[in-house]
C-alpha cells in the first residue's frame, strides 16, 4: 500500500483541475503530488495570455516520459489517478509497470480503441485543423460550455472556463489516433486499474470506456469499469465530485500492490 497519490491531469487543463481532489486527500492524510505537463506550469490565465511556444509541439510520450521520471523521484511507488488524456498516461505508466494501482477517469481515446461518436465530433475543432499537428489550440468558450462541462451551471461556465482552461498541443490530439507508444493488453506486469466513465460524456464517451475496459481485462491483474450515471466529462469539478474522489481511492487502496520500489520500468 502507498501513502502517495499523483493526480494527472488531461487535455485543457492543468494541475489546477485538481484543487478538490488534493485538498481532499490531504486531509484524509495522503501525500499528493500534482505535476503540471510540460510547459503547463503556470496559472491557466497566464497561459491562454502566452504558452510557451514548445507546447506546440508537445507529444504524448514526452508527457508519459516526464511522469514517469516524478515517479523515479518520489520516495514510494504512488497510486495513479488521471482524467481524460492524463487517463490515458495512467494505462501507459502502469504498462511500464510504475505505479502500484491506477484509476483512469474518463479516458480520452486510448492506442488501440477505435474512437466513438461523441468522441469523434468533440475531436473535430482541431482534425479539422490539417496543420493542428503543431500548433498549440485554445478551446472556446462555446465549445467549454456545450460539449466539456456541459453539466456545469450555465451561470458559472465562463467563470470556469476562466479559472481552469488552457491551450493544449494538437499534437496529443493526434497521438490518440496515430500513438507510437502502444499498450500491451496482456502485460503480467501491470498493476491493477480501475476504469470510470460517465453516462454523460460528450468528450470520451462511456462506450469507450467500456471498450477500454475489455481491451485491458486480458491482462492478469485485477481491472475494474464504473459507468456514473447523469455525469458529464467535467466530472471531477462537478457537483458531487467528492463521490468520484472517494470512488477512486477506496478502489485504489483495496486493490493496490505492494510497494515494489524501485522495479525497473519498461522503456517505451
Amino acid at each position: 500500500m502507498s501513502n502517495t497519490i499523483m493526480l494527472i491531469h488531461g487535455a485543457w487543463l492543468n494541475s489546477r483541475c485538481w484543487e478538490g481532489f488534493k485538498a481532499r486527500y490531504q486531509a484524509a492524510g495522503y501525500t499528493v503530488v500534482v505535476p503540471d505537463w510540460p510547459y503547463d506550469d503556470r496559472p491557466p490565465e497566464e497561459l491562454r495570455c502566452a504558452p510557451d511556444p514548445k507546447l506546440a509541439t508537445l507529444s504524448q510520450r514526452q508527457i508519459v516520459d516526464s511522469y514517469a521520471a516524478h515517479i523515479a523521484h518520489l520516495s514510494e511507488e504512488p497510486i495513479l489517478i488521471g482524467h481524460s488524456l492524463g487517463g490515458v498516461i495512467v494505462q501507459h505508466l502502469l504498462d511500464r509497470g510504475l505505479g502500484v494501482a491506477g484509476v483512469a477517469i474518463n479516458p480520452a481515446p486510448t492506442p488501440g480503441v477505435p474512437l466513438a461518436r461523441h468522441a469523434i465530433r468533440s475531436a473535430l475543432p482541431v482534425f479539422g485543423d490539417p496543420l493542428s499537428w503543431r500548433k498549440a489550440k485554445t478551446m472556446s468558450r462555446a465549445f467549454f460550455g456545450s460539449r466539456f462541462a456541459q453539466t456545469a451551471p450555465r451561470d458559472q461556465i465562463d467563470a470556469l472556463y476562466d479559472r481552469y482552461i488552457v491551450p493544449t498541443p494538437g499534437r496529443v490530439y493526434w497521438n490518440g489516433v496515430v500513438n507510437p507508444i502502444k499498450i500491451r493488453w496482456t502485460n503480467p506486469r501491470r498493476p491493477p486499474l480501475f476504469l470510470i466513465g460517465g453516462e454523460l460524456d460528450l468528450i470520451a464517451d462511456a462506450a469507450m470506456t467500456e471498450a477500454i475496459y475489455r481491451k485491458q481485462q486480458q491482462a492478469p491483474s485485477r481491472t475494474d469499469l464504473k459507468i456514473f450515471s447523469g455525469r458529464s466529462h467535467w466530472t471531477c469539478l462537478d457537483e458531487g465530485w467528492e463521490k468520484v474522489a472517494d470512488t477512486a481511492l477506496d478502489w485504489a487502496t483495496a486493490n493496490a500492490w505492494p510497494q515494489k520500489r524501485h522495479a525497473k520500468a519498461r522503456v517505451a
